[in-house]
């Protein structure tokens, strides 16, 4: 069997183990105020941790990617709309680009 399919087979069957063994070991509700925080966050954190180096290594220019972060965070705060942020981040890298 070649590499590539051997890889695929594993990947397979590791992303078919975490979607299913939650549900082979958690029976009950979660009761833990801890835990269910904890699993609140999980999705906020995994999409700002895919989308910080992302916007930082956006362009070649490094103060266009900070000038992003930076009015992304300022407008995310202020609008709590993501088509206003991601459109504010990008007037941001436009302006720092012109420069």
């Amino acid at each position: 069997m070649s590499g590539i399919y051997l890889s695929l087979i594993i990947i397979a069957l590791t992303i078919y183990a975490i979607r299913v063994l939650p549900f082979l070991f958690i029976r009950k509700p979660i009761k833990s105020r801890f835990v269910k925080s904890f699993l609140y966050y999980v999705p906020y954190v995994t999409l700002a941790v895919m989308t910080f180096p992302a916007i930082l290594h956006v362009t070649d220019n490094m103060a266009a990617g900070v000038a992003a972060l930076v009015a992304g965070i300022i407008a995310a705060w202020f609008s709590r709309d993501l088509f206003i942020t991601a459109i504010t981040c990008c007037a941001a890298i436009f302006i720092v680009g012109l420069f």
